[in-house]
């Protein structure tokens, strides 16, 4: 898949190849990461995302290939330019985290205004706790805190809400969505799909260490999908029934049914005599096209 050179993309790969030994992780990859968007990398484990990320961090050198920010390799103007918040960060026992953030912005010639970056991460409440005494959600947004502590131009999110509850998830979405607003380029991985949706302006769907699909969100649904579900539970549907004109997927709890034809299929399942109490009716999401492109089977 090549990308086109574009002149207001910030990052970009090109024929990205990384090898380990006999394991061939990353495979041809071609991304371009315009600026001042969000740039989501999904796929399941062992897809590739995470090497492909530590190749844009500058963390992990490509076997073949480039990675290019403005245009050039990366060097010290991107070590500069770059914030990463990963997915797990061992912080300092014994210090504060108001202390925390004093010490990383001494990493760096430019810094943000600490006042401002409290206020943006709402922090205020515990910058005078240690780490080990920090909520889930608080954790986080100290470590958001710390990853913007240089006014980064591009900023690098590893599962940022895992692990978080609804609340902790929303409020750093809300975060994030700031923090793009103010132009700085988001990248990030996730795992959870509503929040791709919900964030990303452009997604890449990676598998087998190579990108499967790339486009916006709503553009990808509309292109691999035509159909809606119909979702009743176990309980409310005749054993061994498969209506005209639909798709059926058993579940765990509820049995689905795809169908381009809502009203046709209601009028197919009253003729059945099935319940539609329980009937549920979504459009396609981005789970939806996860697994359809990347399929069922689980993943180690």
């Amino acid at each position: 898949m090549n990308v086109t050179v574009s002149d207001t993309a910030l990052m970009q790969t090109q024929g990205l190849h990384v090898r380990f030994d006999s394991v061939h992780a990353v495979r041809g990859v071609d991304l371009s990461i315009e600026a001042g968007t969000c740039f989501g990398l999904l796929g399941p484990n062992g897809a590739g995302k995470t090497t492909t990320i530590e190749c844009l961090e500058g963390i992990t050198s490509p076997s073949e290939g480039s990675v290019l920010y403005r245009g050039e390799p990366l060097g010290r103007h991107f070590a500069e330019d770059a914030g990463i918040m990963f997915q797990q960060t061992a912080l300092q026992e014994f210090v504060t985290a108001g202390e925390m953030l004093t010490l990383f912005g001494r990493l760096y010639r430019r810094n943000a205004a600490v006042s401002e970056l409290i206020d943006a991460c709402q922090i205020h409440d515990f910058l005078d706790r240690e780490p080990k005494k920090l909520s889930g959600g608080q954790r986080q947004r100290l470590l958001l805190a710390i990853a913007l502590i240089n006014e980064p131009t591009i900023v690098f999110l590893d599962e940022p809400t895992t692990g978080l509850d609804p609340q902790a998830r929303r409020n750093l979405w809300d975060l994030i969505n700031d923090i793009k607003s103010r132009g700085v380029t988001v990248v990030m991985t996730t795992h959870y799909m509503d929040e791709a949706h919900a964030l990303c302006d452009h997604i890449a769907i990676m598998d087998h260490g190579k990108i499967i699909a790339q486009d916006t969100p709503d553009a990808l649904l509309a292109n691999t999908f035509d159909d809606v579900i119909m979702q009743l539970p176990h309980a409310d549907w005749p054993a061994d029934s498969t209506p005209p004109g639909m798709q059926i997927h058993v579940g765990a709890e509820t049995v689905e049914l795809l169908t381009k034809d809502v009203n046709a299929s209601i009028a197919e399942l009253l003729k059945l005599n099935v319940s539609l109490r329980h009937l549920r009716i979504r459009s396609r999401n981005l789970e939806d096209l996860f697994i359809e492109l990347t399929g069922r089977e689980l993943r180690n």
